[in-house]
């Protein structure tokens, strides 16, 4: 967690249980187990402007019309499992949306994958070419 390394984001979180899926037999219809945790991207001072940018775009499929973070966990039996799980969840997502990509630097192509491209052309174009109809003058 380098990116996050000293940051708490703990204070920021809002938890609330909720029936969900799951194991736990019986006992799912009646605890509520399953957290889902709310997080506030543009709100927390914790974060940069630069990373609150960065953190929206990679992971807008995760963040409603509010602006909330939401994340779910509902593998665990008990809530505080859940609780957790979800909180690890959270690292986890913000440090890979956090992570700075390496520039692609672009290389030639091999000489033997030059060579391989243009024969598969050359069958592709040999094949078409018996596909093609001749004109018999006459007929």
């Amino acid at each position: 967690m380098s990116a996050l390394q000293n940051r708490d984001f703990s204070g920021e979180f809002i938890f609330s249980a909720v029936r969900g899926g799951g194991p736990g037999g019986q006992n799912v219809n009646k605890v509520s187990s399953k957290v889902e945790l709310r997080f506030l991207v543009d709100a927390s001072p914790l974060l940069t402007d630069e990373e609150k940018a960065r953190v929206r775009e990679k992971l807008a499929n995760k963040i409603n019309g509010e602006g909330y973070l939401i994340l779910t966990a509902q593998a665990e039996r008990s809530q505080l499992l859940n609780k957790q799980a979800v909180v690890k969840k959270f690292y986890h997502l913000l440090q890979t949306a956090l992570r700075k990509e390496k520039p692609r630097k672009e290389t030639k192509p091999t000489a033997s994958s030059v060579r391989e491209r243009l024969q598969t052309k050359r069958k592709a174009a040999t094949k078409k070419a018996t596909r093609r109809t001749r004109d018999f003058g006459d007929e």
